[in-house]
């Protein structure tokens, strides 16, 4: 299990590097206002996606942030 400072730092990267630094404050700013429910937000999260799509993005990910630790 990662720390907590540890996902925070990987989730405010993974948000910058795929929204930009201003959307991810914007994004971060609308989750504090909003009454957000991560457990019901996860479970509509993948709904759209196959397995294979699934693999596929955790695979690319994996590799990418294997080739980022070298």
């Amino acid at each position: 299990m990662k720390a907590d400072t540890l996902i925070r730092h990987e989730g405010m990267h993974t948000l910058i590097k795929n929204l930009g630094l201003i959307e991810a404050e914007r994004f971060i700013m609308l989750i504090q206002k909003d009454t957000f429910d991560y457990t019901k937000w996860q479970e509509n999260l993948f709904e759209d996606m196959t397995i294979e799509e699934i693999y596929n993005n955790a695979a690319k990910l994996r590799n990418e942030n294997k080739k980022n630790k070298d």
